[in-house]
């Protein structure tokens, strides 16, 4: 068996793992990578590039539909070739995958390990069986996996994650998606853009990210009145159908109230299921327990979200493996991080964590900024809000669904956080974001340019609906610095 002996270890070579590899190189001392899966990264393979490249298609198709509301007509009908777009989303995904592996090769080979790391005692890990690493620090970087809940492996051989959906190599006739986070709806919204019969199943009112009560029912509205959401469905039944499954269940009037009673008995046939319930972390064959680390109830080391490390242990845990918040630009700051911190072991200090931001790429797209309604204290915070039904560049887009709701504090009129439903949600999620990490006030952010006419007009008036509700005695210090603004058109 080959024998190393190294400074650091960082388990895993997904984006947190590189960021976190990085780091350590950065500072001179000596490390290796191990990775026991494909190299590529979650994003890159079956993530975010090829989930957008499904929905971008998705998004063309679509716009055909809008044509006659503009007074455009198409002869004859929109064509899906479902191979033609399954070819060019695989083909642009292996591209950016290329990207990244060119990154992976570019590590020394005597830096680099394939196999599955499990720890055996504090300093001391086996890949797979034929390399023993010690070591004096670790950065845990193994990613997550999605799950697949126990009502659906009777027919396991039916059921895709969206791993699998990006392996097809032509769409299929009809779907069921069991989950409304960010992967189902986007999934889902896209596959039904592009001709396949979708029925969306989801659990307890969810909407992505979304936690502000009127924003979830504006969003359930939205994407209800495009194709079938069934919400808590009673009675659920599933039961195989030649080479498909069918699925039964009470529909009720209310779905979101619990007190409704069974309605009718609805049921659908269909090719595939895609699970989209949620994923776990890649910890169970880690061999935690060899290192004395506390759990949590899910079996996640407990860290400090602002060094990663694993209370006073020299582990750090970076990316989807903490179930922290599991998005790329979240996972490449804590990668960083945590191969900061182990390198500069046992002085351990704080990294920068940016504003919170996540963004559903669904029409109308869905974005959280900072603080979450859920979490906002109520009793001292205003609401600013606006609909997008009659906000004018949203009218003359034709995109005129959704609302946006913005969070201040009573006391100083401190921006705290956003959600919001509607279009161009991505560019605004940035701009509040940026306000949020600044720690703008309501004031101070409406002091800032507004072009006319744009979306971002909307977030004008929510802001100006949450000043009219301020009582602030003083009017805020802004540094004015003005800069010319020009666009042409």
């Amino acid at each position: 068996m080959r024998h190393l002996h190294v400074q650091q270890v960082v388990i895993g070579a997904g984006t947190a793992g590189l960021a976190a590899y990085r780091a350590i190189e950065a500072s001179g001392q000596s490390v290796v990578l191990i990775e026991g899966g494909v190299h590529g990264t979650t994003c890159a393979r079956v993530g975010c590039m090829p989930s957008k490249l499904l929905i971008a298609a998705a998004e063309a198709a679509h716009g055909v539909t809008r044509w006659a509301s503009f007074g455009l007509h198409l002869e004859g009908h929109l064509q899906v070739d479902g191979v033609a777009v399954m070819a060019r989303v695989q083909r642009e995904r292996d591209r950016f995958v290329g990207f990244v592996l060119e990154g992976v090769e570019r590590i020394p080979s005597q830096k680099r390990l394939t196999g599955h790391a499990r720890f055996i005692a504090p300093g001391q890990l086996l890949v797979d069986d034929h390399t023993q690493v010690d070591f004096q620090t670790a950065v845990i970087a193994t990613g997550s996996s999605a799950q697949i809940p126990d009502f659906l492996h009777p027919f396991r051989d039916r059921v895709v994650i969206n791993d699998d959906i990006f392996a097809w190599t032509d769409l299929p006739r009809s779907v069921a998606v069991f989950g409304t986070g960010v992967i189902g709806l986007e999934l889902g919204q896209a596959l039904h853009r592009l001709g396949v019969q979708v029925h969306l199943f989801g659990r307890g009112g969810r909407i992505g990210p979304l936690t502000d009560p009127l924003l979830k029912a504006e969003a359930q509205a939205c994407l209800a009145a495009e194709l079938p959401l069934i919400h808590d469905p009673r009675g659920l039944r599933l039961s195989r159908h030649g080479q498909g499954v069918r699925i039964e269940w009470h529909q009720t009037a209310l779905p979101e109230d619990p007190r409704s009673s069974e309605g009718a008995l609805k049921s659908i046939e269909v090719e595939w299921i895609v699970a989209a319930t949620g994923r776990r972390p890649n910890l169970q064959a880690l061999g935690l327990e060899k290192l004395g680390l506390a759990l949590d109830s899910q079996g996640v080391p407990e860290f400090d979200r602002n060094t990663m490390q694993c209370g006073t242990h020299p582990i750090f845990i970076a990316g989807d493996a903490n179930q922290d918040l599991p998005l790329l630009h979240e996972a490449a700051d804590e990668g960083r991080i945590a191969g900061e911190n182990a390198a500069s072991y046992p002085l351990v200090t704080p990294g920068l964590r940016r504003s919170a931001l996540a963004i559903v790429f669904s029409d109308p797209q869905i974005a959280t900024v900072g603080t979450t309604w859920q979490h906002c204290p109520h009793e001292s915070m205003v609401t600013g809000q606006v609909s997008f039904a009659d906000q004018g560049r949203s009218r003359v887009m034709l995109r005129h669904h959704g609302r946006l709701h913005v969070y201040a504090a009573r006391s100083d009129g401190r921006f705290l956080g956003a959600e919001m439903i509607g279009p161009e949600a991505e560019h605004l999620g940035h701009l509040l974001a940026w306000a949020h990490q600044l720690q703008l006030t309501v004031p101070q952010m409406l002091e800032l340019p507004f072009y006319h006419p744009v979306v971002e007009e909307g977030l004008r008036t929510a802001l100006r609906d949450a000043a009219s509700q301020l009582r602030l005695h003083k009017r805020p210090e802004y540094p004015r610095q003005p800069m010319a603004l020009s666009v042409s058109g």
